[in-house]
């Protein structure tokens, strides 16, 4: 199975910097082309500029473009709301849904996680389903039942259709705090989430499971090491193209 590396740009960006980091990318893969998937998830506003960068530099064919959320929606009142048309319009083959800070600052909700993974699955979007414990429920040994609580919610919704997704683990104490899981500790909980997937269909080893808490060049190769580790979902080194190519370099392997 190809390893994926999907970088998360979170509220970063600007037309000049998005451009400058796409040219670094460009050069740095027509350098070292890339034997992995690849995929930036950037803010909504950036969307068209992404995919308008991608398609003019040959070197960048392997980048799909992602978002960040979808609405449950497909139209009508919803104000801000952004629905999986619109992002397959824009190119998006891929989505993040159910991030730790959307569930922690948005309020979403398990349910709400999984009909957002059932829209984008309707519109052809492959959604990244993100499932993690806080430090609180991991020192409280809850962290298998957390993850197997927030993925069955997504299995439960989307029946069949679940070899479709793609997970990332994400232990919400990891991201962002320069804090990671070890590459055991990873695997761990990822071998939990293999064994949750093939229970519920029989197409789990198509289904991709990434890490995504503060991955980084010099970590990547040890993670992506481990037999359940299918790739990361990647933060702050995403937006720092050298960093970023690493990664994908440790992945390419």
């Amino acid at each position: 199975m190809k390893k994926l590396i999907a970088g998360n740009w979170k509220l970063n960006g600007s037309l000049a910097a998005n451009e400058a980091l796409l040219t670094e990318l460009a050069q740095g893969l027509q350098a070292s082309p890339a034997a992995c998937d690849v995929v930036v998830c950037t803010p909504a506003p950036y969307l068209a500029q992404v995919h308008a960068l991608k398609s003019a530099q040959s070197a960048l064919a392997v980048l799909e473009v992602g978002g960040q959320d979808v609405s449950t929606q497909a139209s009508g009142a919803y104000t801000g709301e952004i629905s999986a048309a619109m992002l397959k319009e824009l190119g998006c083959r891929y989505v993040i849904v159910g991030h730790s800070e959307r569930r922690q600052y948005h309020g979403e909700t398990d349910a709400l996680v999984a009909d957002k993974a059932k829209a984008a699955l309707a519109a052809g979007i492959t959604p990244i389903v993100c499932v993690g414990e806080t430090l609180a429920e991991r020192e409280a040994g809850r962290t298998e039942e957390v993850v197997k609580r927030q993925l069955a919610a997504v299995i439960h919704a989307n029946g069949h259709c679940i070899s479709e997704i793609v997970v990332a683990y994400e232990p919400v104490w990891a991201i962002g705090t320069g804090k990671t899981a070890s590459p055991e500790e990873a695997q761990a909980v990822h071998a939990v989430l293999r064994a949750q997937l093939k229970a519920a269909t029989d197409q789990s080893a198509r289904i991709k499971l990434l890490y995504g808490g503060s991955m980084n060049a010099a970590n990547a190769a040890s993670l992506l090491a481990q037999s359940d580790i299918d790739g990361g979902l990647i933060g702050g080194a995403a937006l720092k193209a050298a960093d970023f190519l690493k990664i994908i370099a440790a992945a390419s392997v």
